[in-house]
């Protein structure tokens, strides 16, 4: 499995930013695709995941209603639109997968495929 994340960026306080994650050497059954990120001198948090089974989806409170996790079918794609960035959203995105049935493995050491990481970085 290979993920491929894009879409990072400088925005500015209240921008909409759409990051995406391209999926390949699988067939992608039973998986579940999910958003962490890091900012520096913290920990990575989980942002959002999605069953790609049922498009099924579970966000971080940060998250919640700025936030949107989605896929593209026909190219293997898992999108995060972000809308309403704060500056503390300023972090290294990664998109990470794993097999399962739900979305609620939020934890990082659940996840087995990593991406490398897009930049975003929202200014005040």
């Amino acid at each position: 499995v290979q993920l491929q994340a894009s879409g990072g960026g400088l925005v500015q306080a209240g921008d909409s930013l759409r990051l995406s994650c391209a999926a390949s050497g699988h067939t992608f059954r039973n998986y579940v695709m999910a958003w962490f990120r890091q900012s520096s001198g913290k920990e990575r948090e989980f942002v959002a995941n999605i069953l790609l089974n049922d498009n099924s989806t579970r966000y971080a409170d940060s998250a919640k209603g700025r936030f949107t996790i989605s896929r593209d079918n026909a190219k293997s794609t898992v999108h995060l639109q972000m809308n309403s960035l704060k500056p503390e959203d300023t972090a290294v995105y990664y998109c990470a997968a794993r097999q399962g049935f739900s979305t609620v493995a939020v934890g990082t050491s659940l996840y087995r495929h990593w991406g490398q990481g897009t930049l975003v970085t929202v200014s005040s």
